[in-house]
C-alpha cells in the first residue's frame, strides 16, 4: 500500500470531529473543543499528511482550521457540495459521520484540491462580527420591548439608542460584506441563501451566525433545533394541540419577521398560507408552518449546494 500521500478527511459537527486517514484506514474521533482539537492536531502532525481536508460550514470548523494553520498543517477548507457530488459519482449512497470523513479524504486523494490560502485572522474576524451583529440585534429587541412598557417621557433616549444600534448594524454589514466577498466558501454560502425568495441580508447573516448546523441535519432535526417543530401533547385517549417550544429564539424571531413579508408575495409560501387560513387554521399556526417550510427549503439548498429553484419548494 502506497502511504506516500496521506489525506486526512474531517467530518465536523458542533460537538465532535470525526477523522479518517487515507490510505492507511485509521479512524478516530475527538471533541470539537480546545482540548479535542489540540489532541487531533498533535496526532495528525505525526502522520505528515499531504492534505488535511475539512468542509466549510461557516463556523463549526473555525477553531480547528485556526489551530491547524498555526501548527503548519496543509489545511484545505473544501466546498461541501463538491464533496457530496464526488461521493455520489463514486457510488456512495449510505451516510454516516465516519463515511463522510472517508469521502472527504477520498476527495482529497482523487481531486488534489489546492491548499486553502484563507488567513485565520479573516475567519476569526467574520465569526466575531457575526456574533457582535447578533448581540446588536438582541439589544435592539430589548429596547423595542422597553418602548412598549415605558412611559413616553423616556421614549426619546430609547429611540436614540435604537438609532445608534441601527447605524452600528449598517457598519457591521458593510464590514461583513467586504470580508465575506474575499473568501469564496463564505461568499458562496451567503449568496446561496440570498438566492432564495424571502431571504435578505438579515436572515442570511443570522443563519450563518446562529445556525451553522444548517445543511447538516434533516428537516425534522433542523426544525426542532430552531424551535418550530410541532410537539405532541397526548396522554392516553387525550390529544392536545400541537405546540412549539425552545430552540434558537433569535433565528426563530428573524425567520418570523421575514415570513411576515414573504407571505405577501412568496410564490410558494403565500398560497400555502392562504390555503391553511381558508381551511380554518389559526393565522399563527399557518405562519409557523410556512416558517418550517422555508427553513426546510434553505436546509436542502445548503445541504445540496444548490441555488433557489421554485421546483424544490
Amino acid at each position: 500500500m502506497d502511504t506516500s500521500e496521506i489525506n486526512v478527511g474531517i467530518d465536523t459537527s458542533s460537538k465532535q470531529l470525526d477523522i479518517y486517514v487515507r490510505p492507511i484506514g485509521q479512524f478516530f474521533s475527538v471533541c470539537n473543543d480546545t482540548a479535542g482539537i489540540k489532541d487531533a492536531v498533535k496526532r495528525i502532525q505525526k502522520l505528515k499528511p499531504k492534505r488535511v481536508l475539512i468542509e466549510s460550514t461557516g463556523r463549526l470548523e473555525l477553531e480547528f482550521v485556526c489551530a491547524a494553520h498555526k501548527a503548519g498543517l496543509p489545511i484545505v477548507v473544501c466546498n461541501p457540495g463538491h464533496v457530496r457530488s464526488f461521493a455520489k459519482s463514486a457510488g456512495r449512497v449510505a451516510k454516516t459521520d465516519k463515511l463522510d470523513a472517508m469521502d472527504i479524504a477520498h476527495f482529497g486523494e482523487a481531486m488534489k484540491p489546492r491548499l486553502s490560502s484563507i488567513k485565520p485572522e479573516k475567519l476569526r474576524a467574520i465569526s466575531d462580527l457575526l456574533v457582535f451583529r447578533s448581540q446588536c440585534l438582541e439589544m435592539s429587541t430589548m429596547q423595542k420591548n422597553r418602548l412598549k412598557r415605558m412611559p413616553k417621557s423616556v421614549h426619546k433616549p430609547i429611540h436614540a439608542i435604537l438609532k445608534a444600534i441601527k447605524k452600528e448594524l449598517k457598519s457591521i454589514d458593510k464590514a461583513l460584506d467586504k470580508l465575506i466577498n474575499s473568501i469564496a466558501e463564505w461568499r458562496q454560502k451567503r449568496d446561496l441563501l440570498l438566492s432564495a425568495k424571502g431571504v435578505g441580508n438579515v436572515l442570511a447573516y443570522t443563519l450563518m451566525s446562529e445556525l451553522p448546523e444548517l445543511g447538516q441535519l434533516n428537516r425534522k432535526e433542523i426544525a426542532a433545533l430552531v424551535g418550530i417543530a410541532p410537539m405532541n401533547r397526548d396522554s392516553g385517549s387525550f390529544q392536545g394541540k400541537r405546540y412549539i417550544r425552545g430552540g434558537r429564539h433569535r433565528v426563530r424571531t428573524v425567520l418570523f419577521v421575514s415570513m411576515m413579508s414573504a407571505i405577501q408575495c412568496h410564490p410558494k409560501l403565500k398560497p400555502m398560507y392562504e390555503r391553511m387560513v381558508t381551511a380554518g387554521k389559526p393565522k399563527k399556526v399557518a405562519l409557523i408552518a410556512c416558517m418550517r417550510k422555508q427553513l426546510t427549503i434553505l436546509n436542502t439548498m445548503v445541504k445540496n449546494n444548490t441555488y433557489w429553484d421554485e421546483k424544490m419548494a
